[in-house]
């Protein structure tokens, strides 16, 4: 593959851990020592170099949600926006994340329809039943390094326990979307002062740091490497951070929405704000924003949920819940760094090194990351045309953001 030579560029490497502007030169997605054989020189003054990201959560909606999005449209979509390894959980329609070998040939369908290497959760119970401990030995033999049941109840704790100490047993890590079914019920909203306004059914904060409370007592006895994702509650960072104190090997992630939008956007029905976990309080956001300051959250993901305009056109509580995120991933990191809550660097270590040790899978990273180019100040609106993505569904949509990868360097 040719050399491309980029002059003047700030490189951000969350390896080195270092920031400065440089000239550098890359070959096959890789950072080379300087040679007189280039075939394109890039100017990349003003602009930021930096790895490819990895997304501990996004739906592509296939198989079975084709109408939403494919592998091939949304693999397409992370590209574009400099993703190249995304996760996503275990519960498509139909369920085929509990056979590993299937698993295995969407592994395969991803990277040869959208280019991406996608990461499947395995099902924690059969067909996310909650009854039954799925074949977790046949989903590590499929590739998967970690099991979830995603939103699906479980019967009782007794198979909590049973499936925790089976993936302990295969080094497996429990991925928890904490909700406690009996408290959220079917809300659809945070409860708060909005919600009450316009009678929509909620979800207390309460749902979620019940359900991780308990599920931390249960990690602290089968001592199973445990991840907590979406986080959407303040109090939720102090029970996480009590955990981390006592040495429980846990680690959790924040959607990137959470940080910056609340439930106010859900006034006057606003569908294209309703999302699971759901927006919470101002005090919340800023709360979690404080958890990604100090470490305690460990990484950013987009929580991409790509949907057909249809599926918010219902009634609010009807709708599907969900943000297309791949496209606003960048200008709301941007935002951040702006606003003095992280650093460049930080920023970019949340949403590639340290996803990355999280997945465990570092090594495999370093190998296939590549390198992708940021605009800082580059400035575009949101709208259908400008999202990649199959889905325009975002609460976001018309708004002016600054912010955008503009060219990538994958092997």
């Amino acid at each position: 593959m040719s050399i491309v030579k980029i002059e003047n560029v700030r490189v951000l490497d969350p390896i080195k851990k270092t920031d400065s502007v440089q000239t550098v030169f890359i070959e096959n997605g890789r950072l080379v020592a300087e040679t007189a054989t280039v075939a394109e020189t890039v100017d990349g003054q003003g602009k930021w170099l930096m790895p490819s990201m990895v997304d501990l959560c996004a739906r592509l909606r296939e198989p079975g949600q084709q109408q939403h999005g494919t592998l091939k449209s949304e693999g397409k979509a992370a590209r574009a926006n400099g993703i190249l390894h995304v996760f996503t959980p275990p519960d498509s329609k139909p369920i085929v994340q509990d056979n590993g070998a299937l698993i295995h040939g969407l592994v395969e369908k991803a990277m040869l329809d959208g280019g991406i290497y996608l990461q499947v959760i395995g099902a924690q119970t059969q067909g996310l039943m909650g009854k039954q401990p799925a074949n977790m030995a046949g989903l590590k033999k499929g590739g998967c390094t970690a099991v979830s049941n995603a939103y699906a109840p479980f019967m009782d704790d007794d198979v909590v326990i049973r499936t925790l100490e089976y993936a302990a047993g295969l080094n497996l890590t429990v991925v928890f979307y904490a909700e406690e079914h009996q408290i959220a019920k079917d809300g659809c909203v945070h409860e708060g002062f909005v919600a009450s306004r316009q009678g929509l059914p909620m979800i207390p904060a309460l749902a979620e740091t019940v359900a991780i409370a308990k599920y931390l007592l249960i990690v602290e006895a089968t001592k199973v490497r445990a991840h907590f994702g979406l986080l959407s509650s303040g109090a939720s960072v102090e029970l996480i951070k009590q955990a981390k104190a006592k040495g429980l090997p846990v680690t959790c992630d924040v959607a990137m929405h959470q940080l910056h939008l609340t439930d106010q956007l859900i006034d006057g029905f606003n569908s294209l704000a309703h999302v699971r976990p759901p927006l919470r309080s101002e005090q919340d956001k800023d709360l979690l924003r404080q958890g990604l300051k100090d470490g305690v959250i460990d990484a950013i993901c987009t929580h991409h949920e790509p949907l057909s305009s249809s599926a918010k056109m219902a009634p609010f509580a009807e709708t599907q819940p969900g943000f297309t995120a791949f496209d606003t991933y960048v200008p709301f990191g941007m935002q951040l760094i702006q606003e003095g809550l992280l650093t460049p660097l930080e920023w970019v270590e949340k949403v590639t090194v340290i996803p990355a040790k999280v997945a465990n899978m570092q090594e495999r990273w370093l190998k296939e990351a590549g390198w992708v180019m940021i605009d800082p100040e580059l400035e575009w609106t949101i709208n259908k045309d400008s999202i990649v993505s199959n889905g325009k569904n975002t609460p976001l949509i018309n708004q002016t953001v600054k912010g955008k990868v503009v060219q990538s360097f994958y092997a």
